[in-house]
């Protein structure tokens, strides 16, 4: 494709050099530059990318997108912001995809994975091949492959809408986290279908409060999807309703489109009613009645039965990860879970206390680097939903263990006798399997499906929760 095509596409741009150069791939990274290769300068955090445009230029590269024009011999695109020109030139380079995919974008902060599981399964079970993209799993043309980061970069995000049409899907559900759409990754998508699930304080150091992660939120309805789908339960979402035309849904027996009533629970999951039609899911707790709802309801709204949804829903099993049971023939619960935000964790706890047949004994840390705020607020959530709390170390990046473990304890107050501190992981997670008792539920919180604990430097020891558990519970 032409530069001149591709540049096109940006309000402004500005083509130093050769227009009608070609084109045969795109780049932000240095790394993967290669002959026909346009190459994005994109200042970053660490490292701004037009440092790197001589070395992309010897690697192959036949055009460069800047911010200012660099001393190199190939085509340049000057834009006013290298990073927002990248999604919809990516989306222009690969032939615009998602305008043939039916794209479902889920947002908020807990449920997200959870939601586009339940989304594609019914989506699957009304016969619609369906991608995804999110934070445990990717699939494309039913294959499962690595995933990165919870939303990629435009350049991949763009390739890979293609490559799933080129595999046979026909619909793509994607997790879309605040950091994509404030850095812009989501741009130039066209979502048929957004859902916002709910909004609990998480990643404050990246947005400035909590209006500004909402304000990231609301952009995926900025773009227009053509439906939106709200959780009205949520202060949030009730804002976005009052912004936006939505469609809304309630797993609490609220005033909304699709309102979840007749609830219960019990050991093999939860049931009740929507849309004059009984729903069961295999998904325990109040939480995935929720995220079971709003998956019910955007399905609706991409044309799917209420019939077939149901069924969709029945026959959905388990994320990894998410209230994931672990069974090694013990006479307790065990269950590992991804909760690492104050409501996320008092969420998990509500709904092991509700299905246990005794005690509720939980292990759980917070993340170094990361939102300070809410380790206090993990701490107390912790502390009054559990019998036994066990604090440790989740991933503690660059910091003192021992320091993130300490300010967990000080949202505890006059440090509650049923709270123990353990800062190797391991070790409190065979402390937890070893104090409980029959009838008991164990809950390891934090890391979910994650396969590594990140220390200083980027160092990352291979570490799974539930590998763990299983490992402890045979030694018991």
């Amino acid at each position: 494709m032409r530069l001149a095509t591709l540049a096109a596409e940006i309000g402004g741009a500005r083509i130093v050099g050769d227009s009608a150069v070609e084109v045969g791939s795109l780049a932000y990274d240095s790394r993967k530059v290669g002959p026909g290769t346009l190459f994005f300068c994109v200042p970053g955090e660490k490292a701004d990318g037009h440092e790197f445009g001589a070395a992309a230029v010897e690697a192959g590269a036949v055009g460069l997108v800047v911010e200012r024009e660099l001393e190199v011999d190939v085509a340049q695109v000057v834009v006013s912001d290298a990073r927002v020109a990248m999604a919809p030139l990516a989306a222009r380079f690969f032939g615009d995809p998602s305008g043939e995919l039916r794209v479902v974008g889920v947002t908020g902060t807990n449920g997200k994975t959870t939601t586009a599981f339940l989304i594609r399964e019914v989506l699957e079970a009304a016969g619609i091949q369906a991608g995804l993209l999110g934070t445990v799993r990717q699939v494309v043309g039913g294959v499962e492959e690595e995933v990165e980061r919870t939303t990629p970069e435009a350049i991949e995000l763009q390739a890979t809408f293609r490559r799933m049409l080129e595999a046979g899907d026909r619909a793509c559900v994607m997790e879309v986290s605040s950091h994509a759409l404030a850095l812009h990754r989501a741009d130039a998508i066209l979502f048929e279908v957004a859902l916002f699930t709910n909004l609990t304080q998480d990643h404050l150091d990246f947005h400035r409060d909590m209006e500004d992660y909402f304000q990231a939120k609301r952009l995926l309805f900025e773009m227009g999807p053509k439906v939106a789908v709200v959780n009205v339960d949520d202060e949030y979402g009730r804002r976005l309703a009052g912004e936006f035309d939505c469609v809304t849904f309630s797993a609490e027996g609220g005033e909304a489109d699709f309102s979840a009533a007749e609830v219960s629970y019990d050991a093999g999951g939860a049931q009740f009613e929507v849309d004059g039609i009984k729903v069961r899911t295999g998904l325990p707790g109040h939480f995935n009645v929720a995220n079971a709802t709003g998956a019910f309801a955007a399905a609706r709204q991409l044309g799917v039965s209420a019939g077939t949804a149901a069924e969709g829903l029945a026959r959905a099993e388990g994320v990894p990860g998410r209230f994931e049971p672990i069974d090694e023939g013990q006479g307790f619960a065990v269950l590992v879970d991804y909760a690492h935000t104050p409501d996320s964790l008092e969420n998990v706890l509500r709904a092991a206390r509700r299905l246990s047949e005794g005690r509720v004994l939980s292990v759980f840390g917070a993340g170094g680097d990361r939102d300070r705020d809410k380790r206090p607020k993990m701490g107390r959530a912790g502390a009054a939903l559990s019998d036994l709390a066990i604090v440790t170390s989740d991933n503690p990046r660059s910091e003192d263990p021992r320091a993130i473990i300490a300010e967990i304890m000080g949202g505890i107050e006059n440090g509650a006798e049923n709270v123990e501190v353990e800062p190797d992981r391991r070790a409190a997670i065979a402390l937890a399997l070893r104090r409980a008792r029959p009838g008991d539920t164990v809950v390891i919180a934090g890391k979910g499906h994650e396969q590594g604990q990140e220390f200083e430097q980027g160092r990352k020891l291979p570490f799974d929760d539930r590998e763990v558990a299983r490992e402890e519970l045979r030694r018991l």
